[in-house]
């Protein structure tokens, strides 16, 4: 016969997962009815919550939860993204000598709500950093939330008073960027979008958009190609705009897998980089720096959000209200060989 679970508890006492784990924890302010019928359901379902986990139900747990999008559902997956994040919420839990347990989670499966509150209930984590898209669908921070749970949310997407989050300057240095291209005399400036699922991410069109105003240049729906983040979708969304017969002189993409993937494209048609193509991304990952020619990128700060958002959860910020809202980390460009000057 299977383990009894908090969810098997709360069901059969009719109240939430929260109220579950407040009667288990000896929390007060916990109706008298309410405690009578959850230790009820709990002694005729015969539930027992793991002991060590048990212990760590305090606000003094020495564990940080990393929640993020599992690259194995894609097909070309992105290493380097996941990286930064990793590399960022280690720094701060080595200096706050705590743990950090990581989780990719296909939010594609209906069944990602429950195993997140699962996975909760067993390992009673300091509090969980939710990596995007995850971060902007509200069944996961809902998930969460009814475990009473702290949360700090990477880069939401929409940016509120409500949960506490950080962010960067997406919209902003897009435009900065696309100013750049235009500088170098660009005028046929194409856009690949990333997954739609990322929130974020649709800051960065935004952006581009912006950026092309503020140049004098025109924005056409012919320029703007649709990807996943993937360097495979970057690859065939660059065959579409190279293929054209009025194609761009210069793509920049909504992040650098997509970039690669634009650059291997041109390799493949033939087209020198930055000659007679220039090329930008986003995030700043290991590969834009390895490839040939080096990517000018925008390095998005990512190592340091996570930094920062396992450290507001290691020092209890996330339970101050005074706290809630964005916390913004500016980002910056970096500007390498695979941009030059428009061909004549």
């Amino acid at each position: 016969m299977p383990r009894a679970t908090i969810f098997d508890v709360a069901k059969l006492a009719g109240v939430s997962i929260k109220t579950v784990s407040r009667v288990m924890n000896r929390e007060p302010n916990v109706r008298a009815t309410t405690r009578e019928r959850v230790e009820k359901a709990v002694a005729e379902l015969g539930y027992l919550p793991d002991q060590s986990a048990r212990n760590l139900a305090s606000r003094r747990s020495h564990l940080i939860g990393l929640v993020y999008d599992d690259p194995a559902a894609y097909e070309l997956p992105s290493s380097g993204y996941i990286i930064n994040l990793q590399q960022g919420a280690l720094e701060a839990c080595r200096s706050k000598r705590s743990e950090l347990l990581i989780h990719p989670c296909n939010f594609r499966k209906k069944e990602v709500a429950a195993q997140l509150t699962s996975l909760i209930e067993e390992t009673r984590p300091a509090g969980i950093i939710v990596a995007p898209p995850l971060s902007n669908m509200p069944k996961i921070v809902r998930a969460i939330e009814s475990t009473g749970t702290p949360c700090v949310q990477i880069s939401p997407g929409k940016q509120n008073g409500k949960h506490l989050s950080v962010a960067t300057n997406d919209r902003e240095i897009c435009a900065e960027m696309t100013r750049y291209l235009a500088s170098l005399g660009h005028k046929r400036i194409a856009f690949i979008t990333g997954d739609p699922d990322h929130k974020a991410v649709g800051n960065r069109v935004l952006g581009y958009q912006d950026g092309l105003k503020d140049s004098g240049l025109k924005f056409s729906d012919k320029l703007v190609v649709s990807g996943d983040n993937s360097l495979g979708s970057g690859e065939a969304a660059a065959k579409k705009l190279l293929g054209r017969k009025l194609r761009p002189t210069a793509i920049f993409a909504a992040n650098d897998d997509m970039a690669v993937g634009v650059m291997r494209a041109a390799d493949r048609l033939g087209i020198k980089i930055p000659e007679q193509l220039s090329v930008a991304g986003f995030d700043d990952i290991v590969l834009a720096r390895q490839v040939f020619p080096a990517l000018t990128t925008v390095k998005q700060p990512l190592d340091d959000m996570a930094e920062l958002a396992a450290t507001m959860l290691l020092e209890g910020e996330s339970e101050d209200d005074s706290t809630k809202g964005t916390k913004v980390v500016p980002a910056e460009l970096k500007v390498r060989e695979s941009t030059g000057p428009a061909p004549d």
